[in-house]
């Protein structure tokens, strides 16, 4: 008897301190953002500054937003989305310009719609300045550890009342409307046993889930170079019914500057003016010494060189232990920034291509080789880097190399990012199938924000989230909205990139409207502060100042003539509008206002931005009828936009769509008429039995 009594009261003790332990090692938060790259310090920053109580779950806080590849943001269509990331009030921009080394306006010999900023950064402030950032946003912490599960429970409360923390595998569904009917996301559990429980959760792990690094033959499981890899995550999100499949990216060799034969190579400067990526603050540049400087005074420089035949045959000789050509790497990787081993081979006949050497940072010798990425064996690497004469002494401080590493199909995916699958379970980034820093970005932020705005209509006791109204950009309203929306409809065969060819209204979606097209929509959400609000809203009123006037005034031939005489431009014979002489090709607002006075004093009464404000004015001018035309087109696309078909019908059993129609409406489910024609395999005809069948 006393020792029944005895064991009773320690199984008690036992119970209790099991439990006491337990809620010690489980937290609680709206969101969960796993991963602290580029998709994740978007995501949880945007989350937190909507008010949700947010977690950032990273295995090294000290490489918070590390770029893992080449040190510059931007570029072709890239710019734009880190001008909408500002807009929004995303970190991105202000980051990169707090931390520009180098500054560029690409694509200013083509129109407007074509501009694209481009920035070199210091990677090491990068980083820093990021997790500054993140430091000071309030209601988010960071944790730094490493998740190996995601946490589930039924959807819907059981009889009995109570939840559980995980589901029976084998009563998952393939069906994605009624499997996020079932299930939905609780929390995470990680490596240490700890438990963090929240309504939503974000996954945004890069390159690290069962990534594999190749170095010719050799291959080595990382995330990254010299840091491990993410198992068993992604078996977990297969055992919910998530659909997984390999890519493959890669990296150039990183050179010592101090073994560069600077004399053989050639020099490209940055540019000094106004532009920057944040419509904010302007950051100015470092300097050497890491304090600001003038934005006139000199930055760091870019250097060109290119391959010769000599690195050819040399690179030849090696494909036989090449991983992507002997077998070793079978996924596939990015079409538009190939390996220099796949540029041979794919282009034969040319015996040249361009390399760029980039500087890593203010106070570092390392250099970055873009143009050069390649999993070759190291020796052969070397020995053909030393056939480039800026490059016959180099030396490096690590080989490129090749990674593999998992992604799910984002056509598991709805416009907000959200599972079709799993309630309350989103995913940004890499994780989706594309590549680049930017894309990255621009999905953790929509991600962010859409988990926030889930968490806040969802109880997690009783979920309902029939009150969860998301954030969703469409395609003239963004490039972010031309993402996702190739992603969720489309799907990926090949690491997605974004460029301005994918975007059929780009002269809306220029990089100087970004903050009116997204910032107000931001500032209701919370996502955007009071003083971004302000900021753009003088804005607004200055550019529409300008506008307003140039519609106004009437210009005489005596004022302008002799002006525009001398640069050829023909001179007028009767008197015109200021708005017309703006719209001739080779005349600026800027130029015309140092001979029209009024004009001047117009421009210079912003207390800031004077230049930007102006720019924007006069692109709105010079492209009324252009813009006007594609916003026609956009309001027609809208109104298949606003048909919903989604739960309308049983794909399987309408004979009136082609079979491939019917088996890709099926999978993807698309939400409304203008997505489902969008989808690969629906033809126009496919889209009017669709009208018909909804009485349209």
């Amino acid at each position: 008897m006393i020792k029944q009594t005895f064991l009773l009261e320690n199984s008690k003790f036992l119970l209790t301190f099991v439990e006491n332990f337990k809620k010690m090692t489980t937290l609680y938060y709206d969101v969960i953002v796993v991963g602290g790259g580029h998709a994740g310090c978007e995501a949880a920053h945007a989350a937190a500054k909507m008010g949700a109580k947010t977690c950032l779950i990273t295995m090294d806080m000290n490489k918070i937003a590390q770029m893992s590849c080449n040190p510059a943001v931007g570029g072709i269509a890239k710019g734009q989305i880190v001008r909408e990331i500002d807009a929004l009030g995303g970190g991105m921009g202000i980051v990169t310009d707090a931390t520009s080394i180098q500054f560029r306006m690409l694509n200013r010999s083509k129109g407007p719609a074509m501009w694209s900023p481009r920035a070199q950064c210091d990677r090491g402030q990068f980083i820093w300045k990021w997790r500054e950032m993140l430091d000071s946003t309030e209601n988010l912490d960071i944790w730094q550890d490493q998740v190996e599960e995601v946490l589930s429970a039924p959807l819907q409360l059981p009889r009995g009342g109570e939840l559980s923390d995980s589901i029976d595998v084998q009563d998952v569904t393939t069906n994605s409307s009624s499997r996020r009917d079932r299930v939905r996301v609780i929390g995470v559990r990680t490596i240490w046993g700890v438990e963090i429980k929240a309504p939503t959760v974000v996954i945004t792990a890069g390159t690290f889930l069962n990534g594999l690094m190749h170095v010719g033959r050799k291959m080595v499981p990382g995330g990254r170079c010299a840091e491990l890899p993410v198992p068993h995550l992604t078996e977990c999100l297969n055992a919910l019914g998530i659909r997984s499949a390999r890519m493959k990216t890669g990296t150039p060799v990183r050179i010592d500057k101090r073994s560069v034969h600077f004399e053989d190579a050639e020099l490209q400067p940055g540019e000094h003016d106004y532009h920057s990526f944040s419509y904010m603050k302007e950051y100015l540049r470092l300097n050497k010494d890491e304090s600001k400087i003038d934005l006139n005074d000199a930055f760091l420089p870019c250097w060109t060189f290119t391959t010769n035949e000599e690195v050819h045959e040399t690179l030849k000789s090696g494909l036989a232990d090449s991983p992507l050509f002997n077998g070793q790497i079978q996924s596939t990787g990015p079409r538009y920034c190939p390996s220099i081993e796949t540029k041979l081979v794919t282009f034969p006949d040319k015996d040249h291509h361009p390399l760029f050497l980039e500087p890593e940072g203010l106070n570092t010798n390392e250099m970055y080789l873009n143009g050069f990425s390649s999993s070759m064996p190291i020796e052969v690497q070397l020995e053909a880097l030393k056939k480039i004469p800026a490059l016959r002494d180099v030396k490096v401080y690590r080989p490129g190399y090749a990674i593999e590493y998992d992604y799910f199909d984002p056509t598991q995916l709805d416009h907000s990012l959200m599972s079709k699958k799993v309630s309350g379970l989103f995913f940004a980034g890499q994780v989706n199938g594309t590549t680049g820093y930017e894309e990255a970005a621009g999905q953790g932020l929509i991600a962010g924000v859409n988990a926030a705005i889930f968490a806040g209509s969802t109880n997690t006791e009783h979920p309902s989230p029939s009150t969860y109204h998301p954030l969703i950009l469409h395609r003239d309203e963004a490039y972010i909205g031309v993402l996702i929306d190739d992603l969720v409809t489309k799907g990926v065969d090949e690491p997605y990139r974004m460029f301005t060819s994918r975007a059929e209204y780009r002269i809306l979606l220029r990089q100087d409207d970004a903050d009116a097209r997204l910032t107000e929509r931001a500032y209701a959400l919370g996502v955007a502060t009071n003083e971004r609000n302000a900021w753009w809203q003088e804005k607004k009123e200055h550019i529409a100042e300008i506008i307003d006037c140039c519609n106004r005034t009437n210009v005489k031939p005596k004022e302008v003539n002799a002006a525009l005489e001398s640069i050829g431009s023909t001179p007028l014979h009767y008197g015109c509008k200021l708005h017309e002489l703006i719209a001739r090709p080779g005349i600026s607002i800027e130029w015309l206002a140092e001979t029209l006075p009024h004009l001047k004093e117009i421009i210079n009464r912003p207390a800031n931005r004077k230049q930007e404000i102006a720019e924007t004015a006069e692109i709105q001018i010079k492209y009324q009828g252009y813009i006007e035309r594609e916003k026609q087109a956009a309001e027609k696309m809208h109104r298949l936009e606003n048909i919903r078909i989604q739960g309308h019908f049983n794909y399987s059993e309408l004979k009136g769509l082609s079979t491939e129609a019917r088996q890709k409406l099926e999978n993807i489910n698309p939400e409304t008429l203008a997505q489902a024609s969008r989808i690969p395999g629906v033809s126009p005809s496919d889209i009017n039995v669709l009208l018909v069948l909804m009485g349209r």
